[in-house]
């Protein structure tokens, strides 16, 4: 009997209706989705197919640049003019214009860079695609990007294309595609033969031979003659040098970081022997060798009528630009330097020092633009290319004591403070158990003074004081610590040690003119750090030039300068620095340095034993100086040199700084005249509609007018009988001395200083 599901009756008694499912969507037609998919993969096949189709184009019509590359870029030297166009020289010479063939580079060479630059040089096709992958996975387990893959082919076109070190990923495939293409054109030796003569090796070198030349033609005499090239006779360990500077002309520069640079060159030799290139045997006899002898290295010479300079711009335009379009780029480049204040700057070094064996750096930087207007760095750059303004570290001795001042300022400490100008012992370190003790020379004082009399007349002793003991913080490190943070602010950029003794400028590393100039002209700029965005570091240095153009005159990309402005110290607070040491120069330690300008103010430095002699200032809001006068190698005590006296701040730089000062308002007013009469000419109708006035070089001729030095010849450099101070309030009078020099500190660290 069948059975019959029981409904269960609904509360209510009636049975509701049964319940009536919806109809189920028809499926969607999948077609359209395919059809989607089919037109845009076909669509991208298609854009793929155009790409290539024109890399390729693009590819063929660079094939002949790159073919003709190493003999077209010694055809096209880049050029530097100065701020009013004269030219200055180039930024090369013909000794970087050897072409050397193959068999003319010895197989050390060659096999050195194959061996550090492209393992697989012999074996890839342009493109190392097994290298690619293997820095790809490096990338990945070191979650960085900092492994390359680039070959020694793709170097070659980079540099044929004058391409910069930013490259989009397109440019970076179409660089590989002419890398393959190249390849199937050239052999691998003349590929890495072409490569050799066109790379940048640092010093100014570019090409083998210049390279070789620079670093080892002294240790090869005879060689770099037609008939042996230098590059020819190179030995495993040099070629191994030279191989190594590939990838940082300027971090492994032997000359300047030899421990990088020997550390690199035994990398090298190590690879050579584990590809076979070298028994290890001449792998542990090369790294036995010493480097070259900053002495030996001789760099290319170029012409240039401010090689000091222009060799400081030059590296500037490499690290940016790269040596390829630096060098051969046909790049026209307006510098700021001011070749009549250049020459002024010269001569002014010249008729003081003369014959002396001391010699002098000076830097000029023009206060509304940070633009360097004269830099002397040696005598004779031929002879000594090292540049004392730009490379030299000297101890700045009381030439450091405005930025305590400023700091004390900003800490709203009053100038009319007053200190005991005594013997001072200062405890520091664990426990206080290390002294710091500061005396004046000849233990003369001043008695009782104020910080302004101080900064006048350079008293170490209250400057101890109020260094280590008046501003600001707990302990002595505070305090020095806060006075190297202004200096950093003013923008000098390198290391201020914080020992006891910086605060009358006896640091662990001295400091450099242009730096410690730049610095200065913040306080000429009343607190206000200028610079440019071309400048090395842009926002925190100076700028050398301000713009570059093309061989058609136009302005390549980023060729053109920007100033940048930062207020890093109240505006009060700097003019207050600034009018306190214009008594510097109008009646205390550089009085030498008065040439009767409205504004002109400074400070005179000079170290322990009279080893280092400054003056630093500047004129109003327009433009700050720096004068170093020293022995350019070593420490040498000064004491008889001036008149048979010693060279104090107050002597040589600030009669030198005197000098350029006085040029630098000589040429603004003349070339103010032209100007005026250039308009007047224009107005009465002497110049023809739409032709611009320019100004037109002359040399700087100095005034015929003789200067004599006060009598005694001490240039404010006379000792203040003991315990006569100049009177708060009053200015001192004319001749009033300079601050002795203080003994040397009895735990306190580094060089000290007299005013």
């Amino acid at each position: 009997m069948a059975r019959f599901p029981l409904k269960r009756r609904k509360k209510g008694g009636d049975e509701g209706p049964p319940s009536i499912s919806a109809p189920p969507k028809p499926p969607k037609p999948r077609l359209n989705k395919l059809r989607f998919l089919f037109v845009l993969l076909g669509l991208g096949i298609l854009a793929l197919f155009s790409m290539i189709f024109g890399m390729m184009a693009a590819v063929s019509q660079d094939l002949p640049a790159i073919y003709n590359f190493a003999q077209y870029k010694a055809s096209r030297n880049s050029v530097v003019v100065g701020a009013n166009g004269e030219e200055l020289g180039t930024l090369t010479s013909d000794q970087n214009k050897i072409l050397l063939n193959s068999s003319q580079i010895s197989p050390n060479v060659k096999n050195a860079v194959v061996s550090v630059e492209d393992a697989r040089f012999y074996e890839h096709s342009g493109v190392d695609f097994q290298g690619i992958g293997r820095a790809l996975v490096k990338d990945i387990l070191s979650q960085s990007a900092e492994q390359g893959a680039s070959t020694i082919t793709q170097q070659f076109v980079k540099q044929a294309l004058e391409a910069e070190s930013s490259r989009t990923v397109l440019e970076k495939f179409r660089e590989a595609a002419l890398a393959y293409r190249l390849e199937r054109h050239w052999s691998k030796d003349k590929i890495l033969t072409e490569y050799l003569n066109t790379i940048y090796f640092g010093e100014g070198a570019y090409g083998i031979e210049a390279a070789a030349r620079t670093y080892f033609g002294s240790a090869h005499p005879g060689c770099g003659t037609p008939e042996e090239p230098c590059a020819t006779v190179l030995e495993p360990y040099e070629a191994a040098m030279l191989a190594g500077i590939i990838q940082s002309p300027s971090a492994y520069d032997p000359k300047i970081y030899p421990e990088n640079a020997l550390f690199r060159r035994n990398v090298v030799l190590e690879k050579m022997y584990e590809q076979g290139y070298i028994s290890e045997e001449q792998m542990k006899e090369g790294q036995q060798h010493a480097l070259p002898s900053p002495n030996s290295i001789e760099p290319p010479t170029f012409e240039s009528k401010a090689p000091y300079f222009v060799a400081y711009l030059r590296q500037q335009l490499l690290e940016r630009y790269g040596a390829s379009k630096a060098f051969y780029g046909g790049l026209k480049v307006k510098s700021t330097l001011d070749l009549q204040l250049q020459e002024a700057a010269e001569e002014a070094v010249a008729s003081y020092l003369g014959y002396l064996p001391a010699t002098a750096s000076v830097v000029v930087i023009d206060n509304h633009n940070a633009g360097i207007k004269a830099l002397v760095g040696g005598y004779d750059f031929k002879t000594t290319p090292f540049n004392l303004a730009t490379q030299g570290r000297r101890q700045p001795g009381s030439s450091i004591k405005p930025f305590t001042l400023l700091t004390a300022l900003e800490e709203g400490i009053s100038p009319a403070t007053t200190y005991e100008s005594a013997v001072q012992e200062f405890h520091f370190g664990k426990k206080g158990k290390e002294t710091y003790v500061v005396h004046n020379d000849e233990d003369s004082y001043l008695g009782s003074c104020s910080i302004e009399c101080a900064t006048t007349y350079s008293d170490n002793s209250i400057y101890a004081q109020l260094g280590l003991e008046g501003l600001e913080g707990k302990t002595i490190e505070d305090r020095t610590r806060s006075i190297a943070k202004t200096i950093h602010a003013a923008g000098y950029s390198n290391p201020i040690s914080t020992n006891p003794g910086m605060v009358l400028g006896g640091l662990e590393e001295g400091v450099s003119p242009l730096g410690w100039t730049y610095a200065y002209s913040t306080i000429g700029n009343n607190g206000d750090r200028v610079s440019g965005s071309l400048a090395p570091d842009p926002g925190d240095s100076p700028v050398a030039y301000t713009e570059v153009t093309d061989k058609d005159g136009h302005v390549i990309k980023g060729g053109d300068n920007d100033s940048t402005h930062k207020q890093v110290f109240q505006q009060g607070t700097a003019e207050e620095a600034k009018r306190i040491l214009e008594t510097v120069v109008s009646s205390g330690t550089g009085t030498h340095a008065d040439i009767g300008a409205e504004g002109q103010w400074g400070k005179t430095g000079t170290t322990e034993n009279n080893g280092d002699a400054w003056f630093c200032g500047g004129i109003s809001d327009e433009a700050t100086a720096c004068v170093w006068v020293g022995y350019p190698d070593t420490t040498t005590p000064m004491t008889t040199l001036y008149e048979g006296g010693p060279v104090m701040g107050g002597t040589f730089p600030a009669l030198i700084w005197a000098s350029v000062m006085n040029a630098w308002e000589e040429i603004k007013a003349n070339r103010a005249a032209e100007k005026a009469a250039h308009k007047a000419e224009k107005k009465n109708g002497g110049t023809e509609s739409g032709e611009e006035e320019s100004y037109e070089y002359q040399p700087y001729e100095p005034s015929t007018e003789e200067v004599i030095p006060e009598e005694g010849g001490g240039g404010g450099a006379e000792v203040a009988p003991e315990g006569e101070a100049a009177p708060e309030g009053e200015a001192p009078a004319e001749g009033a001395p300079e601050a002795p020099v203080e003994a040397a500190p009895e735990g306190g660290g580094g060089g000290v200083t007299a005013g």
